[in-house]
């Protein structure tokens, strides 16, 4: 699926974090490590920084065709810097009904609310779901949707149900979205596995979610991702495996001082200064690296220059 990257911390030039390292997610949208399939639909992504001419909103970037492909990138991203940021490379069926457009490509920001998203999965039948999920869908949200895919509908009704933007209420309109996305699916007998790993972001807080249910609409989901990648022989369950497994988590410090890497210096976790959640592991040894498991959200907030973090179980 989709590749997601985001980032807090002290102010650095985005083509540290998006161009020059080996495995930048540019170059994952072409050789992702934990994904068999190219990302080709396109990408995008958002960021705030004080150099910026209106540092409270994000600046935005989206482009229609493969990152590896984007001739702008190079141009464009050495001038900016950014203290907050949300990146994301979008995969898709290799077919002729999928729109790649700007409207569809991550992430997405809204006026009247913080947040902007990114989503690495998935919510099959979502068209049909929206008889049942429209009404807890609000209209100063539904007006300003542009595009044709799940994410941004998800973003929607995440917004709508959503009472707050502190971590409680954060966690409660994320559990609120499974719950009333999987009331749909009984009600309309369309249960189906879904995969909901989302990146929330606004300016130095990351929320991220690894969450969703099997096919048959369960949320209480068993077995070991590594596992479960189909053999040689063709056995195992690519979908499941790819519900199962986890986001990633480095917290550190000093990341300004290793040029093209993402590696930081360690540290005890109340000394570090930034913090990048992401698809996979980004660095080659990836001992680092804290795994968001299946079912937990994690809250990530910069204060005073330092990172707070805090991961829960989700009540679903």
């Amino acid at each position: 699926m989709c590749r997601v990257l985001a980032y807090i911390g002290p102010e650095i030039p985005v083509e540290s974090l998006l161009l020059e390292p080996e495995n930048s997610l540019i170059n994952q949208s072409l050789d992702p490590e934990l994904h068999p399939n190219l990302q080709l639909a396109g990408w995008g992504f958002g960021i705030w920084g004080d150099h910026l001419r209106k540092p409270d909103e994000p600046l935005l970037y989206h482009r229609p065709k493969a990152a590896f492909y984007d001739d702008n990138a190079s141009g464009i991203i050495p001038s900016l810097g950014a203290s907050t940021l949300l990146a994301h490379v979008r995969a898709s069926g290799y077919d002729a009904s999928v729109v790649q457009a700007d409207e569809n490509c991550h992430p997405f920001a809204y006026e009247g609310t913080p947040w902007i998203i990114a989503h690495n999965g998935g919510l099959p039948n979502w068209r049909r779901l929206q008889r049942e999920l429209l009404p807890h869908c609000k209209d100063k949200y539904l007006k300003q949707m542009r595009g044709t895919t799940d994410t941004e509908f998800l973003y929607v009704l995440l917004l709508s149900l959503l009472e707050g933007d502190g971590d409680d209420d954060v966690q409660t309109g994320f559990e609120r979205l499974l719950e009333v996305i999987r009331d749909a699916m009984r009600k309309l007998d369309l249960a189906a596995l879904t995969k909901l790993k989302i990146a929330l972001v606004a300016p130095d807080r990351i929320v991220g979610v690894n969450y969703g249910c099997d096919r048959a609409g369960e949320t209480d989901v068993s077995g070991d991702w590594k596992d479960l990648r189909p053999n040689a022989e063709g056995e195992g369950d690519m979908s499941l495996s790819m519900l199962l497994e986890p986001m990633y988590l480095l917290l550190g410090k000093n990341y300004e001082a290793h040029a093209k890497s993402y590696q930081v210096d360690t540290c005890p976790e109340s000394e570090a200064t930034s913090a990048i959640f992401a698809s996979e592991p980004l660095t080659d040894d990836g001992e680092d690296w804290v795994n968001i498991n299946f079912g937990e959200i994690v809250f990530l907030r910069k204060t005073d220059g330092r990172i707070s973090k805090e991961v829960r179980k989700l009540n679903v």
